[in-house]
C-alpha cells in the first residue's frame, strides 16, 4: 500500500500528537505514513491540492475543501485561555481600528473577525503581515499572533487578549482550532488494503496523542522546546496541562458548530459545513 502522506504542523502544540511518529515508530507507522512539516495554512493547501492525504488543518478550511473526513476524538482545542492565540493592541479592543494578522492559521483569523463583528463593534480591516510584533503595531492598532510567536511575545505596556478566553466568555463553549482530516479519495483508494492489514487511522492518531500526553513524555517535550522558545520547562508543561485540550468531545463539537454558524453569518465562510467523522 502506498504510504499516507501526512502534512503536520511544526508548532509546540502539535508535539504530543506526533509522539509515536517521531519516537521509535513501529513498523506499522514506518510502512504506512510519510510526514512533512509546515504551517497550518499550508497544511490545508497540501490537502486541497492532493499533495497530502492527512493533515491537521485549521477548522475554517473544512468549509472550503470538499471531500474531507475528520478523525474522531483528537483535536487542538481550548476550554478557556489558550495563550498561543493572542490579540496584542495599543488600545482597548473596542477602540481598535485596524489589525495586522499572522495568516499562518486562518481559523484564528476567522475567530478574530467573528469576535470583533459579533461582540466588539463590527468588522475591522485586516492586513496580512509576517509575525513580528513591532512592525505589525507600527502599521496597525493591533496585531494577531499565532502559535509560538504569540507565546514568546513581550506584551509589557500593551493590551493583550486571549482569543479562546474571549470566545469562552461570550459563548460559554470551548473553541476548536484544528482537527486531523483525511481526503476521502485517499481513504477510498486504500480501503480494501486497510481492512486487510487492519490499519485503523482513528486508533493510530488517538494512541499517539495519548502517549504524547503521558507525564514523562510531556516533560521530554518541555525540555526540548523550552530553550528554543525562551520559556521555562515549567511554563511549557503548564501550557499542555492548562491551555490545550486535545479531545474532540461533545462540548467541543458544540463550540465548533457555533463557530461555523457565526463565521457564515459574518461572511468569513459561505455556509456552515457538515462535518463528517471517520467511522461515524
Amino acid at each position: 500500500m502506498r504510504p499516507f502522506k501526512i502534512s503536520a504542523i511544526s508548532f509546540l502544540n502539535t508535539a504530543p500528537l506526533m509522539w509515536d511518529f517521531e519516537h521509535s515508530p513501529s513498523a506499522e507507522l514506518r510502512d504506512n505514513f510519510e510526514i512533512a512539516y509546515t504551517v497550518p495554512s499550508l497544511c490545508a493547501k497540501a490537502l486541497r491540492e492532493g499533495a497530502a492525504d492527512i493533515g491537521i488543518i485549521p477548522v475554517i478550511t473544512i468549509a472550503e475543501i470538499p471531500g474531507l473526513v475528520a478523525l474522531p476524538d483528537v483535536a487542538i482545542a481550548a476550554l478557556n485561555r489558550v495563550w498561543s492565540i493572542q490579540l496584542i493592541s495599543k488600545c482597548p479592543i473596542e477602540q481598535i481600528g485596524s489589525v495586522a494578522v499572522d495568516t499562518s492559521s486562518r481559523t484564528s483569523v476567522g475567530l478574530l473577525q467573528v469576535l470583533l463583528t459579533k461582540f466588539f463593534g463590527g468588522r475591522r480591516p485586516f492586513t496580512p503581515m509576517p509575525p513580528a510584533l513591532d512592525p505589525m503595531l507600527a502599521a496597525c492598532d493591533a496585531a494577531l499572533l499565532i502559535g509560538d510567536a504569540a507565546m514568546m511575545a513581550c506584551t509589557e505596556g500593551l493590551y493583550h487578549y486571549d482569543l479562546a478566553e474571549l470566545w469562552r466568555q461570550r459563548t460559554g463553549l470551548p473553541f476548536v482550532f484544528a482537527l486531523w482530516t483525511v481526503r476521502r479519495a485517499a481513504l477510498d483508494e486504500r480501503r480494501e488494503e486497510m481492512l486487510r492489514c487492519g490499519l485503523d487511522l482513528a486508533a493510530i492518531f488517538r494512541r499517539s496523542r495519548d502517549h504524547g500526553l503521558q507525564p514523562q513524555n510531556v516533560a521530554e517535550i518541555a525540555r526540548r522546546w523550552a530553550p528554543r522558545m525562551g520559556l521555562t520547562e515549567e511554563s511549557v508543561t503548564r501550557y499542555f496541562r492548562e491551555n490545550i485540550h486535545y479531545s474532540f468531545d461533545a462540548e467541543c463539537r458544540k463550540g465548533l458548530n457555533l463557530y461555523f454558524q457565526l463565521a457564515a453569518e459574518c461572511g468569513v465562510i459561505a455556509k456552515p459545513p457538515v462535518l463528517e467523522l471517520l467511522n461515524d
